[in-house]
């Protein structure tokens, strides 16, 4: 760990730090809620060592990157997360026509985004966790979510600036993310008003065993620092996410690609996303689709919960290419 290379590079109106170690082909890892370049410590060692460049950056409003205004959501829109990703590797690839791209979470969303709108810009790509969601021209995902679970589910309850950073405050960052990272229910977040981290069930153990106190302590210290408003704006800005994303409308996202989930994933259980992810309906939008690994007995966070499993899926897959 202590040999990673950590530097700020100027892109796209912020400054971004990027965590990389390693020489060869570029892989860039991308993050999820409420994470950091961190969430990718197992990864980034794993293919230094196997021949790659691993960079995994900060994304915009988290860690130690800077520049985005926390008070504009739309500042926070999917086209500025994929515009700092394409100034990012025109600044450390400029010799690379393509990378390597491996997304969880929201990094997932914003790399299927990547491809949709710089198809040449990823060689492969592997998400983890979050589904590619052709958009729904109907109803923006806000909308459907409330439909879906009502006004306490956290989409809906991180809406309102301010409001939920309100209540996370008196908590600390620590006891909000040992929560959120360690969760291992299938049923959707849901964060009733005035309640908190309540409704939240605890994890069965003190820390979940792939989350050590040191890790912990890590992610608690850069989002006592930088707060969860740049991490929240992403969820603020998706009503014009749907507004602005109206021209990919039924696109394809046309990058060979491989997809893992763990079978406890919250996201995984949403309703009709089995038979999305395995009845044809995914291959339909992603036809270069190679894969779907369903990790038994893994939940959200599984890039750190199973990462020789991960790191080996992953290596296995960008061979090819």
């Amino acid at each position: 760990m202590e040999k990673i290379e950590h530097k700020m590079i100027a892109v796209n109106g912020i400054n971004m730090h990027v965590a990389e170690l390693g020489q060869g082909s570029t892989i860039l890892f991308l993050h999820g809620f409420p994470e950091l370049w961190y969430s990718w410590r197992h990864q980034i060692v794993y293919f230094a060592e196997h021949g790659y460049r691993a960079v995994a950056p900060d994304l915009r409003g988290y860690g130690d990157t800077t520049g985005a205004p926390l008070n504009d959501a739309s500042k926070f829109s999917i086209l500025h997360l994929v515009g700092d990703l394409v100034a990012l590797l025109e600044a450390i690839a400029p010799n690379e026509d393509s990378v390597f791209v491996v997304g969880h979470d929201w990094g997932a969303t914003i790399a299927w985004h990547l491809c949709l709108f710089r198809p040449d810009k990823v060689k492969a790509l592997v998400n983890l966790s979050v589904h590619f969601f052709p958009r729904n021209p109907q109803m923006n995902p806000v909308e459907g979510l409330k439909l879906l679970y009502g006004e306490d589910h956290y989409v809906s309850r991180f809406q309102v600036p301010g409001e939920i950073e309100a209540e996370f405050a008196p908590l600390g960052a620590k006891a909000v993310l040992k929560k959120i990272l360690t969760y291992r229910d299938t049923a959707p977040f849901r964060f009733p008003k005035g309640k908190g981290l309540e409704a939240l069930p605890d994890a069965p153990i003190a820390l979940s065993s792939w989350l050590s106190e040191e890790d912990l302590d890590y992610f608690a210290s850069k989002f006592e620092k930088t707060g969860f408003t740049g991490a929240v704006n992403y969820y603020r800005a998706f009503p014009i996410d749907w507004e602005l994303t109206a021209p990919w409308t039924g696109a394809q996202v046309k990058a060979p690609t491989k997809f893992i989930v763990g079978e406890v994933d919250v996201v995984y259980h949403i309703p009709g996303v089995k038979e999305y992810l395995h009845n044809g309906g995914f291959k339909k939008d992603v036809p270069l689709l190679e894969e779907v690994v369903v990790l038994e007995g893994a939940a959200h966070f599984v890039n750190q919960e199973k990462p020789d499993e991960i790191n080996k899926h992953i290596y296995d897959f960008i061979q090819k290419f």
